[in-house]
């Protein structure tokens, strides 16, 4: 499956906040399907804590329409979640979305709707510094 565009500043930006990437795609298969989410990573939060593990799909929003994209990134974190939940619950999932799109886009009242029905984490990422500008 092709990168996304951003793939390697979103993967920069992430390992600059400390994460280490454990899979670049993290390659899953789930009861005979196969799912290729953009990247592992986990972090260390104590000496003596478990590490935290997420996954991680990013997405551009770079298409003539966000709501096609929108519809196709939420199809993807719903099945990619419900995959990981079978074979590494402990895994949080998050959509990884450029900061303007989500200061634009993902500010619309229907789509903060749909983020807040199904319960998206975002990770909102500055292209230009290569940042994690936000958790949600």
């Amino acid at each position: 499956m092709a990168k996304d565009r951003f793939h390697n500043i979103v993967r920069n930006a992430l390992e600059k906040d400390g994460w280490k990437i454990t899979a670049d795609p993290y390659e899953i298969n789930v009861d005979d399907v196969d799912f290729e989410i953009d990247l592992a990573a986990e972090q260390l939060l104590g000496a003596e804590r478990e590490g935290q593990k997420i996954a991680v799909e990013i997405k551009s929003f770079i298409s003539p329409s966000n709501v096609s994209e929108f519809h196709t990134a939420l199809g993807q974190f719903l099945n990619y979640r419900d995959a990981l939940e079978k074979i590494e619950p402990e895994r949080q999932l998050y959509l990884a979305v450029r900061l303007p799109i989500f200061q634009t886009f993902f500010q619309r009242k229907f789509i903060t709707s749909a983020i807040a029905k199904y319960q998206l984490r975002l990770m909102i990422y500055d292209v230009q510094e290569e940042v994690i500008s936000q958790w949600l």
